[in-house]
């Protein structure tokens, strides 16, 4: 066998969860091969916010996402992945929501995670693009951080393979056929290729017609469509870091937990939102524009196919409306609207199914990629190695 088909293994999927299961097998010394069915890397890792938002995880999920900001912190500091330090904040619009931000606080000085409790005056004082209007107060994390998703993934993928000359990225390489043959697996590409390796993990985001489509079958995954939209650059818009609103504090795990959230009643106004799936956040880039959305429309995962890839005017309206009552600004100068899918389930943080013990399949982290990704894979590979 040609050694330079040979690895000790194969990751199949350059989003974040892929790249950072390379990424942390070449800091094992392994030598690793990280496949991209397209030529780069198109799908929710680029479609999304760029919110590292730690606090909004699960207590389960924390200490994942924990580490994933050290690793982009420790990553950033030897090689520009568009990584921002400028936190995040909650800002609640009604008394139950202040409520949550109140009980969250209480539950991150448990945990040792820094957390502040802000007035209407002082996030109108940090924050003047706001509406004083809808702004109670809020709960503000200074530690948190924020990407850019045009621009992440792309350096972090040249960052690993200049990092670590062990470690092969292959853009442009569908795997088609994976299979355990005696003591190593075979992969087989679209154009015939073949390469092997000791073991595989697939990170194959909403891709499930490829491989292993009987397994995915039954695997609970449903898809989620999100709608996002990008204003022109508003450079003179004060509003730094990942903002976050009434609607996300009735919506994150980490609320979730909280005494209070299972009283909570749902106001008229914000009926037909929660039909969409819809919780305001925004989120400036470096160019001075500011990201807007998002939606959650869903289907099985024997259904991808009807959740169309064209953009509901009617939920983006919706959105519009709604961040104009929470800023002060223009929020219908819009340069640019797109629809990104992610994988996630019901009833887990994330699926692993592993097949004849070679072969692991990684995916539907849902929308914790970002924040969680980096932390995860770093304790998936060492739970495969050890």
């Amino acid at each position: 066998m040609n050694n330079s088909s040979t690895y000790d293994l194969i990751v199949i999927g350059s989003g974040i969860l892929g790249t950072f299961h390379a990424l942390h097998a070449a800091r094992l010394g392994k030598k690793v091969l990280l496949t991209e069915k397209d030529q780069y890397p198109i799908s929710a890792t680029v479609r999304n916010f760029g919110q590292v938002v730690t606090s909004g995880m699960s207590s389960d999920w924390l200490p994942y996402a924990i580490r994933t900001a050290e690793l982009y912190k420790e990553i950033q500091q030897e090689f520009d992945i568009s990584v921002r330090n400028n936190g995040s904040v909650y800002l609640a619009s009604d008394p139950e929501e202040l409520q949550l931000a109140h009980e969250l606080k209480e539950r991150m000085d448990t945990f040792g995670y820094q957390a502040e409790l802000l007035s209407a005056k002082d996030c109108l004082a940090k924050w003047p693009a706001l509406n004083g209007q809808y702004c109670k107060g809020g709960i503000f994390f200074p530690q948190e951080l924020s990407v850019e998703p045009d621009k992440l993934i792309y350096r972090l993928i040249k960052y690993a393979i200049a990092k670590y000359p062990q470690l092969t990225y292959k853009p442009a390489t569908a795997v088609v056929d994976c299979e355990v043959i005696g003591d190593h697996v075979e992969v087989t590409t679209s154009t015939k290729q073949k390469f092997t390796a000791d073991k595989v993990v697939i990170c194959n985001g909403g891709e499930y017609k490829l491989l292993f489509a009987d397994h995915f079958k039954n695997s609970g995954i449903i898809l989620c469509k999100l709608q996002m939209m990008r204003t022109v650059p508003m450079p003179e818009v004060q509003l730094e870091g990942n903002i976050l609103t009434g609607l996300s504090i009735r919506r994150y795990e980490s609320f979730q937990e909280c005494p209070s959230f299972a009283k909570l009643t749902t106001p008229e106004h914000y009926a037909e939102l929660k039909k969409w799936g819809v919780h305001i956040l925004f989120k400036k880039a470096v160019d001075g524009s500011i990201i807007i959305g998002d939606s959650h429309e869903y289907a099985d995962v024997n259904h991808s196919d009807d959740l169309s890839f064209d953009i509901n005017n009617h939920i983006n309206q919706l959105m519009l409306k709604e961040a104009q009552n929470i800023v002060g600004f223009d929020v219908s100068k819009i340069a640019s609207t797109w629809a990104g899918v992610y994988p996630q389930h019901n009833s887990k943080h994330v699926v692993e199914l592993d097949v004849e013990s070679r072969i692991h399949i990684r995916t539907a982290i849902g929308g914790k990629g970002m924040t969680c990704a980096g932390g995860y894979a770093e304790a998936s590979i060492h739970g495969i190695y050890n």
